[in-house]
């Protein structure tokens, strides 16, 4: 048995973080448990590799939705991270903190500290960013945020046709405003991948105090009475217990943070009990408030022969990229796939941004799937802050079984609404005199696709996840939520949750910087609370 004094359940986004700055102090004893390997896949580190990571039986859980009538009975793929890093060993990089609006609802939701001038200076803490310190980023910290260095003929069609129909240039998405068309910044350094294994973890992986255990899935959090004062986890086909004498800490993510509370007793008494688990703690709000943003793909045939595609497809091209990327740390393999980016308001009643592009280089059936054979690129579109809500719920007692995932996508009138007119913003966008000249056709939806009700079709039956399940632990002080605004869990102790599960809602944009950003603000609040 190992005894410490704090366990960190999931070395992703957030678990890294929070692990080294418990164990910054000398003095804290901290386990570190991940389900996962270490991240020594190699396309881990490339950029666009996460091409190979997106259905890898090893670094991915590859989970799957339940069938849904909003989503035409189809079971949804929802890749998640497994390994150190979690999923930002395999997401698409790209560094958005959402709109400052989102944290200031958080607040007033009554969730003391979390306004936006509360969060901003835990995302500068955890900011390296090519541009430099200014009001806006911060300098030296362990995650690195960077320009992408070389402009993109397509790109920069897109950006024209943006401005055609009323949408700024923004050249920075976490400046002033979030509003506008322009290039992402991207987790990366010197054309590597900057992970929060790689940022957080891998410098201080030396420490005495710091214990880090792969391949070791925690099965339950154990109790004694109503306090948390260990976990019980299997590696190697061994089970093996961890005690804590101050606290654990989740950070398995909106999928399993959830699903290990229920596990342990802590959720929904009447799932719990039908399941055969002692209830500890009965709240009902575990597993609920899922939220995702869905992603819309149109995707278009280019007249040119400038994407990716077209490098994957040819080997002169491959070859070229790869001696780009080896020799320089440059070239398509450094930047990946979404290089340009648009937050845009799609329904005439918003005040902020509503919907975001991710423009890609690339198009494929799926995301990650193999590239079609033909010039293409994709025009992803998500509503940034969907009103439809979900559920996390354990199908069994079984550790080891996925939970169900509902995430009742386009339940909401509003999300429905905001789909189609998603859709018509994007195909105005293709059809600006910017992108006439690159545009051949479009693949989907296609021409047939003309009314309202196509459209919404279209997204039922075409609509996939852009990787942004959050919500299913919230932060509050109404009866549903699942801790309080220091992320103690209600009515037990020596309990946290740290990971977007703790989002009341889900924030306007990919949600890494945030889950980063999370880690640090907790992990003062744990050392404060020591």
């Amino acid at each position: 048995m190992i005894n410490c004094d704090y366990i960190v359940v999931g070395a992703g986004s957030s678990g890294c973080v929070v692990a080294n700055r418990l164990s910054a102090d000398p003095g804290n004893r901290v386990l570190l448990l991940e389900a996962g390997p270490r991240d020594n896949y190699l396309w881990i580190h490339i950029p666009i590799g996460y091409g190979k990571t997106m259905f890898h039986p090893v670094y991915n859980w590859g989970f799957h939705t339940d069938p849904e009538p909003g989503t035409n009975n189809r079971k949804i793929y929802w890749p998640r991270g497994r390994g150190l890093g979690g999923c930002s060993s395999i997401n698409g990089l790209i560094f958005v903190r959402g709109q400052h609006e989102d944290y200031d609802r958080w607040a007033a939701a009554g969730n003391r500290g979390w306004g936006w001038s509360d969060v901003m200076p835990y995302f500068l803490r955890s900011e390296d960013n090519s541009r430099g310190a200014s009001e806006y980023h911060g300098a030296g910290g362990p995650v690195a945020c960077t320009d992408i260095r070389h402009k993109h003929e397509l790109i920069e069609a897109v950006l024209r046709g943006a401005a055609e129909i009323g949408i700024p240039r923004n050249d920075d998405f976490n400046g002033a405003t979030q509003e506008g068309a322009g290039y992402y910044q991207l987790f990366t350094r010197n054309g590597m991948r900057s992970s929060s294994a790689t940022g957080y973890l891998k410098p201080v992986r030396d420490r005495a105090n710091l214990d880090v255990q792969t391949d070791a899935h925690a099965m339950a959090v154990i109790f004694e009475g109503t306090r948390a004062v260990g976990v019980r986890y299997r590696q190697g086909g061994v089970v093996k217990e961890a005690r804590a004498g101050r606290e654990v800490v989740l950070s398995a993510g909106a999928l399993q943070s959830p699903q290990l509370l229920q596990l342990s007793g802590i959720g929904p008494g009447s799932l719990l009990q039908s399941h055969g688990i002692p209830v500890v703690r009965d709240l009902p709000g575990v597993g609920e408030n899922l939220q995702d943003h869905l992603q819309l793909r149109l995707m278009y045939k280019c007249t040119k022969p400038i994407t990716t595609n077209d490098d994957l497809a040819s080997l002169p091209r491959r070859i070229r990229i790869g001696l780009q990327w080896l020799l320089h740390r440059t070239g398509p393999l450094a930047i990946g796939i979404n290089q340009g980016g648009i937050f845009a308001r799609a329904l005439p009643e918003s005040k902020t941004p509503d919907v975001q592009f991710h423009v890609a280089t690339l198009s494929a059936d799926l995301a990650g799937a193999k590239p079609h054979p033909w010039p293409g690129f994709t025009f992803s579109v998500c509503q940034l802050r969907p009103e439809s809500r979900g559920t996390v719920a354990i199908r069994s007692a079984d550790p080891f079984e996925a939970p169900s995932m509902k995430p009742n996508y386009l339940s909401a009138e509003l999300d429905r609404r905001c789909a189609v007119a998603a859709v018509k913003l994007a195909r105005s966008l293709a059809s600006t005199e910017a992108m006439k000249p690159y545009v051949a056709e479009e693949y989907k939806p296609g021409s047939g696709a003309r009314s309202d009700e196509d459209l919404l079709e279209f997204a039922r039956g075409y609509g996939a996840t852009i990787f942004h399940p959050s919500g299913t632990c919230k932060m509050g002080i109404d009866p549903m939520a699942v801790v309080d605004d220091r992320l103690r869990v209600h009515g037990v102790s020596g309990l946290r949750v740290v990971d977007c599960s703790i989002m009341p809602t889900l924030v306007s944009g990919n949600t890494h910087a945030p889950a980063v950003m999370v880690a640090e603000k907790a992990s003062d609040m744990i050392l404060g609370d020591k």
